[in-house]
Formats: C-alpha cells, sequence, structure tokens
C-alpha cells in the first residue's frame, strides 16, 4: 500500500438535514416538494415527506391489523434539491462563516442563510 493512503471510505458531506423543504429532481414524482423526514447518511438517502410512496402488505399480527400500508421510501440525494427561502425554487447549497465564527448553510440562488 502506498504512503499517505487509507482505507477508509470517504463520502461527501450531506447537505440536507432533517426539516428541510426540497423538490424532487428525478424519478416518477419529479416537481414534488416535501419536508425531509429522515437522513440516512451511510446510503446517502432521505425520506422526503409525501414522495415515493410505496404499499406493503403486511401480516396480521399482535401489535396490529394486517393489511395494505402505504409509506415513504428512502430517494438517493441526488435527486433532491433544497428550496431557495427566498424564490422557492430549487438551489445549491453552500457555507459560510458569520462574524461570530459560526458556520452556516446558505442557498447559492439568491444568497439566504438557509440554518435556522
Amino acid at each position: 500500500m502506498a504512503a499517505g493512503k487509507s482505507t477508509a471510505v470517504r463520502r461527501p458531506k450531506l447537505k440536507v438535514k432533517k426539516g428541510d423543504t426540497v423538490t424532487v429532481l428525478a424519478g416518477r414524482d419529479r416537481g414534488a416538494k416535501g419536508e425531509i423526514l429522515k437522513v440516512f447518511p451511510e446510503e446517502q438517502r432521505v425520506i422526503v415527506q409525501g414522495v415515493n410512496i410505496v404499499k406493503r402488505h403486511t401480516k396480521p399480527s399482535r401489535m396490529g391489523t394486517g393489511g395494505i400500508e402505504e409509506k415513504e421510501a428512502p430517494i438517493h440525494i441526488s435527486n433532491v434539491a433544497h428550496v431557495d427561502p427566498e424564490t422557492n425554487l430549487p438551489t445549491r447549497v453552500g457555507y459560510r462563516t458569520l462574524d461570530n465564527g459560526r458556520k452556516v448553510r446558505f442557498a447559492k440562488r439568491s444568497g439566504e442563510i438557509i440554518d435556522r
């Protein structure tokens, strides 16, 4: 193994967080907007509210009745884009350091700060 090379797998930093509003760029639900409910950093996937609905056939158990249950399935982060809070259009996300030293995310389309 070459000197200085590590065997650890590097994954890109996710620029979306739980609670962010995103729009779907590709797939069956293209154009849909929703809030991120859960993030899976290892798989680089997110669950978006009301997007990528699938049906699961569940067997009856002690916990509840069976039947056909509809729920959101994960979608890859490359297929979603953050919604600009000012223009309500898809935007890329950048990072900026404020005067007080806090690192915040901002919308590259309008320059508006995203973090609460």
